[in-house]
């Protein structure tokens, strides 16, 4: 579910989310279509039609190509295995044991290979006095099939709040969510270890803008961090943010996920809506990036669309310059709307 502020702020973010809807078509070209090569890993179309708000993104490890996402409300507890090379389900996970989902946000993969599932979102900003994480093994076989997830309470320290994003550490298996607030959010990090049977109280480590998902890099060096508008990446050491730097992250009608690839050459965003698009952007100095990679162009990758550039921001096809000038032109006009909409409000 989509999740505003509520107030005058969340009439000012439903508004924004309006006007990028009626603004993305128009510089974002006809969206992304398979590489012709077949390659995994490329820019693609989540042809599922029960795939209507998908709202994470994990890389499978045990699948190369896979992606990992599920609906965030209303939806059951289901994950779906999505091949990038054709943007098919390849299998549908439904997950026992786990109560009702209220609002699934987010979808990591441990060190173990087990993945885990964050069921963190509250758009009233601390109704719930408690959040869940489900956690199971990542099929060897895909195929639709009934797992048994292990299912784990969790508070924060400083109260209840809202979030959408859930990262698990590659290496240390420790679990971070990182929560969204219009005014800037939270970086949290949980216990070394996840238990069952009481909750699991994460605690405040670091400041963060407004979040609508995370990933950490395949060797735990970096955490990607995206908002609606944009991506920053930053050094992580020993369970700290470090110095970060801008990732040219696509226009999208509602960003709402990422990941980084396997072999983390490369950052995966995603979005909400049906058939929504999923967008490749080179790492800097990722393995296979490339001349050019990392320069925060967000360039996408495979076979350009129809009318030009692949409507990643500062894309680089046929067409991208005056397609990049347009979008800029239209997030002017979306950020005065939203600063008038804020003076309103006071």
């Amino acid at each position: 579910m989509r999740s505003y502020p509520t107030g005058p702020a969340g009439r000012a973010a439903a508004t924004l989310a309006a006007a990028l809807a009626v603004a993305v078509p128009l510089f974002a070209g006809a969206g992304p279509a398979v590489a012709d090569d077949g390659r995994p890993d490329r820019d693609f179309t989540i042809e599922d039609p029960r795939i209507t708000e998908s709202s994470g993104l994990a890389a499978s490890r045990a699948h190369p190509g896979v992606y990992w996402t599920h609906n965030d409300s209303d939806d059951g507890p289901y994950v779906y295995a999505v091949d990038s090379r054709t943007g098919k389900t390849l299998a549908t996970i439904t997950m026992r044991g786990v109560g009702e989902p209220r609002d699934v946000e987010g979808i990591s993969i441990g060190p173990d290979g087990d993945l885990y599932v964050g069921d963190i979102g509250d758009n009233l900003d601390g109704t719930w006095d408690h959040v869940w994480i489900y956690r199971f093994p990542e099929p060897k076989t895909l195929r639709d099939a009934t797992v048994t997830a292990v299912q784990y309470d969790v508070t924060y320290a400083d109260g209840a709040r809202n979030a959408e994003a859930l990262m698990v550490h590659p290496k240390t298996g420790r679990v971070y969510i990182a929560s969204k607030n219009e005014d800037g959010g939270g970086l949290y990090e949980g216990p070394a270890k996840l238990t069952t049977g009481s909750a699991n109280v994460f605690r405040r480590v670091g400041e963060v803008p407004w979040v609508t998902d995370g990933a950490f890099s395949p060797d735990g060096t970096r955490l990607v961090l995206r908002s609606y508008f944009s991506a920053r990446e930053y050094a992580f050491e020993n369970g700290r943010l470090g110095e970060d730097r801008s990732v040219g992250a696509p226009f999208q009608r509602q960003a709402e996920s990422v990941t980084y690839t396997a072999d983390g050459s490369a950052l995966m965003f995603g979005s909400e809506g049906a058939r929504s698009d999923v967008v490749r952007v080179e790492t800097e100095g990722g393995p296979g990036s490339g001349s050019g990679s990392g320069s925060g162009s967000g360039e996408g990758s495979g076979a350009p669309s129809k009318g030009g550039d692949r409507g990643s921001a500062g894309g680089t096809g046929e067409g991208g310059s005056g397609n990049a000038a347009l979008g800029a032109a239209v997030l002017v006009g979306v950020a005065a709307l939203w600063l008038a909409l804020k003076r309103r409000r006071k």
